[in-house]
């Protein structure tokens, strides 16, 4: 099924991230050559969450990134919208409160939360800028945004290299490491979709937050973009 299949029928996005839950942590270090671990330090500090503090960590797959916010005190909910990762999450962490929901209809309140933040999940989401408002509709006034997302490398002869990672190497290792072969095809057609660093700025301002920036990880593999409510 290729990306545009999938883009009108957003339960199939789920369906595949469930098919991919009880390996897709092991799979994620793999395939970023465990790069995955750096980028969630970054996104932690960033997010730069104290004890007392309510963060709503979307697109949190088996709660990986969540559970740094609660051994620290943070008061997170891992949100995300495949069950199956859901399920996979509820079973490591017992203690966390995970949430099955979908990014443009949020199941919380207005101003529920002091810090939104979406890890390599924006790209899977069928209507980005409906997505942004949700997030910024659940989030206090003054409250902050963090994005941590795949981008474009900012080095010509690099970002080369990279693409040919994407489209020839990847489909390689995930058919050794994953059992959903399918799911690692659309990973890498949706990096090549996503907008670069400073068009997902404006899709964030678009939307209405303030204050948006930026800064690169891995040479632009990744981005990290910030912005207050």
């Amino acid at each position: 099924m290729s990306r545009a299949d999938l883009d009108k029928q957003p339960r199939e996005v789920a369906r595949m991230f469930d098919a991919v839950a009880k390996r897709y942590d092991v799979t994620n270090d793999v395939l970023s050559l465990w790069q995955d671990r750096l980028w969630r330090v970054a996104t932690r500090r960033a997010v730069a969450a104290e004890p007392g503090m309510r963060v709503l960590d979307l697109a949190a797959g088996t709660g990986t990134s969540s559970e740094a916010y609660a051994d620290a005190g943070v008061a997170v909910v891992p949100c995300d919208f495949s069950t199956g990762m859901v399920g996979v999450g509820k079973r490591r962490r017992p203690d966390l409160s995970f949430v099955a929901g979908d990014a443009t209809r949020l199941p919380f309140a207005d101003e529920s939360f002091d810090v939104v933040t979406i890890s390599f999940g924006l790209r899977n989401v069928v209507d980005t800028d409906l997505a942004l408002r949700e997030m910024r509709r659940v989030t206090r006034p003054g409250g902050r945004l963090v994005i941590c997302e795949f981008s474009r490398p900012t080095f010509g002869p690099f970002r080369v290299l990279y693409s040919f990672y994407l489209t020839q190497v990847l489909p390689r290792v995930a058919r050794l490491v994953s059992s959903n072969t399918d799911a690692y095809g659309y990973l890498a057609e949706s990096i090549t979709d996503w907008p670069d660093q400073r068009g997902l700025a404006a899709l964030v301002a678009g939307a209405g937050w303030r204050s948006v920036g930026y800064r690169n990880l891995s040479g632009g593999i990744v981005a990290l973009h910030r912005a207050t409510r």
